[in-house]
């Protein structure tokens, strides 16, 4: 026979096969006692030990905080480089408008100027990126507090924590009926907790709703230019700028409204979080919902591939929405990545404004 020919019918007995087996002697299970054989306890595995709270039980990894900044050398370090440069470019204005003045006046006086606009600009960029600063770690501040009079029993504690997030978000529409809700039930809620939970959902939920929306639309637009996009430094170049504007877009949601050194702050907690729980902690209730139900046969493998990014940009969104929050889940519930999986994939969409 050929290999072109092609090979003809055949006739098989399926119960001679069936007997085959079932005559086929069975090994009987056994237990091997080998010395060099142990099992790894939970508590020492690298995977399960300490790196077991990376996730829980629902497939998610846990909130991301902000990390606190002391002294360090390498801040001292650029501090003195810092004023050392400062010197240097001092004195290469000096001679430089010396210089000109000595050419023609007029050249001074127009170099002289530049130099004080230039100066009074960078004051005002100085000044304006420490008051970002301040607002970021007011947040923290008021956040810390908020957890603090939940877990207590200080009422007076928790009505002032309430008032500054109040005085934070004053200037949000969307806080608006909450914060009247909130001063006309002050006085009437004596319990903290109680107290924490109705400031969260009266004025927290419309915020998160805002918030969910902004990491679905950015996972959206990351899934569908990465599914059609040629090149892999196209991908990585928009999911870069797609989640430096997400980034950006939740600090301003909540209040934060940071600068180009607050922004460079919450990108960096942002990546070290996820350095350490992964881009995506995915798991098995996730992969089950990704690569089950034969959604994966029925997907393209660039259609898998910009759905994946996406998630990836929903968790950076969410390690964002942790960061930005001036205060910790207590009455919500916190998003996750298995809420934007429906709205990535096929199928029915949620509608976010009806939650």
């Amino acid at each position: 026979m050929t290999p072109n020919e092609p090979r003809k019918p055949a006739v098989f007995d399926v119960e001679d096969e069936k007997r085959s087996d079932e005559a086929a002697p069975h090994r009987k299970p056994r237990h091997f006692d080998d010395p060099d054989v142990r099992m790894t306890p939970e508590a020492e595995d690298p995977f399960l030990g300490e790196a077991g709270t990376i996730a829980d039980e629902d497939g998610e990894p846990p909130v991301a905080t902000m990390k606190k900044r002391g002294f360090s050398f390498a801040k001292l370090a650029a501090a003195a480089f810092g004023i050392v440069l400062s010197l240097a470019i001092g004195l290469w204005i000096d001679d430089l408008v010396r210089s000109l003045f000595a050419r023609a006046p007029w050249l001074g006086w127009l170099a002289l100027g530049a130099v004080v606009i230039g100066v009074v600009a960078a004051i005002v960029i100085a000044v304006r990126e420490a008051i970002a600063i301040l607002r970021l770690g007011a947040i923290q501040h008021i956040k810390l507090r908020l957890a603090e009079a939940h877990a207590g029993r200080d009422a007076h504690a928790a009505r002032k924590a309430v008032s500054e997030l109040a005085t934070l978000v004053a200037d949000k529409a969307e806080t608006a009926h909450g914060r009247q809700r909130l001063s006309e039930l002050d006085d009437a809620i004596v319990d903290a907790p109680q107290l924490v939970e109705f400031c969260e959902r009266e004025m927290m939920a419309p915020l998160d709703i805002k918030a969910r929306a902004l990491i679905l639309n950015a996972s959206k637009r990351v899934s569908v230019v990465t599914a059609i996009s040629p090149r892999a430094a196209v991908d990585i170049l928009y999911v870069f700028y797609e989640s430096i504007r997400l980034i950006r877009n939740m600090a301003e949601l909540y209040g934060g409204r940071p600068g180009s050194i607050g922004l460079f702050r919450l990108i960096r907690d942002v990546l070290a979080h996820l350095a350490v729980t992964g881009s995506i902690a995915v798991g098995d209730s996730l992969v089950q919902q990704v690569l089950g139900h034969g959604l994966a046969s029925k997907l393209s493998a660039r259609f898998g591939e910009g759905m994946i990014n996406g998630l990836m940009t929903a968790r950076i969104g969410i390690a964002a929405m942790d960061l930005c929050r001036p205060m910790p889940f207590t009455a919500l519930k916190r998003p996750g990545i298995g809420d934007f999986i429906s709205d990535l994939g096929p199928g029915e969409k949620s509608d976010l404004s009806k939650s």
